[in-house]
């Protein structure tokens, strides 16, 4: 049963993308405040397609404030979720925000992304439920969960309880929902949710809306295919890990801008490296054009040219 959703402490904003054309106006930036954003408007729900919700909330990187971004969908048999929060206060939030709407119980957690900033909170999520990630991710969240010196204080890692390495088709209720491998891309196990009815395509920190690529354990030419992919795929919402979920015709137009984003990144990267710069200096050198004024440039730009200048090493290969 879903219930009606209640515009209160939370603070939520509950809207229906698909008739709003004043969203194609909207800055195109991944700051919050040059939206004329306060604290005070997050966590931002809206309802994408009946029962399929996005949820932005605020997260800080510095000085800096972005959108984390996870997506439910609720349907007569309980809820999935792709993508949690950074740690448990958040990811509780999300959770308290979920039973604001429905009475369904959380079923199904879907580990888009294996970074702390998704996975941090999992432990927040019910008891009970399923966790879904790709065996990539498995490994890389039981390396951190055995880290020799991982703090007695930190939450506990919680590991998947299902793999799923290429795809699965899982009937929840009214909804068929896809959860899909698209190829290596911001990690080595990225899983995107998507689902064909709806034409929703959760891409989870395979998109980044209007901030800079950060490739510190990304694949970058692979990463550039499985966004193509994604693109070729029938969709008409495109929803962001970070940034903010705009109007479909915003999220499809700036998916290109992100994939043009990480190739002027790339093409950068290379031709510091064929002049013989090495990986540190080139750091210091590299010209951006528009992307200097995207969100975590200062701290993400020398790292993806690092990573750049690994792959071009070959130094990524089957790792």
């Amino acid at each position: 049963m879903r219930k009606r959703p209640l515009i209160t402490a939370l603070l939520l904003t509950v809207t229906a993308l698909g008739c709003a054309s004043p969203g194609d106006r909207v800055l195109r930036t991944g700051d919050p405040y040059a939206r004329g954003y306060t604290d005070d408007d997050f966590p931002r729900i809206q309802e994408l397609a009946d029962g399929v919700y996005s949820y932005e909330q605020l997260r800080s990187a510095g000085e800096e404030k972005f959108t984390t971004v996870s997506l439910f969908v609720v349907t007569s048999a309980g809820v999935l979720v792709a993508d949690g929060q950074g740690n448990p206060e958040e990811t509780k939030r999300l959770v308290d925000a979920i039973g604001e709407i429905t009475d369904q119980p959380i079923t199904h957690v879907v580990i888009c992304s294996d970074h702390g900033d998704h996975t941090g909170g999992n432990v927040a999520f019910p008891r009970g439920a399923a966790f879904l990630a790709h065996p990539t991710s498995q490994a890389t969240l039981q390396a951190s969960a055995n880290r020799p010196n991982r703090s007695a204080d930190a939450p506990p890692v919680i590991l998947a309880t299902e793999l799923v390495e290429d795809k699965k088709v899982l009937r929840l209720g009214d909804k068929e929902i896809h959860i899909e491998f698209l190829g290596r891309a911001h990690t080595g196990g990225d899983l995107v949710v998507y689902l064909p009815e709806e034409k929703i395509l959760f891409m989870s920190e395979a998109y980044l809306n209007r901030i800079f690529p950060a490739m510190r354990s990304a694949y970058p030419s692979e990463w550039v295919a499985m966004v193509a992919k994604a693109q070729g795929m029938d969709v008409d919402i495109y929803v962001p890990g970070h940034g903010f979920v705009d109007s479909p015709s915003v999220l499809k137009e700036e998916l290109e801008t992100y994939r043009r984003a990480m190739e002027r990144v790339i093409a950068e990267a290379t031709r510091l490296h064929a002049a013989g710069v090495s990986a540190e200096d080139a750091g210091q050198r590299a010209e951006f054009g528009d992307l200097e004024t995207w969100s975590l440039r200062d701290s993400q730009g020398a790292r993806a040219i690092r990573r750049v200048y690994l792959e071009l090493n070959g130094e990524l290969s089957g790792t």
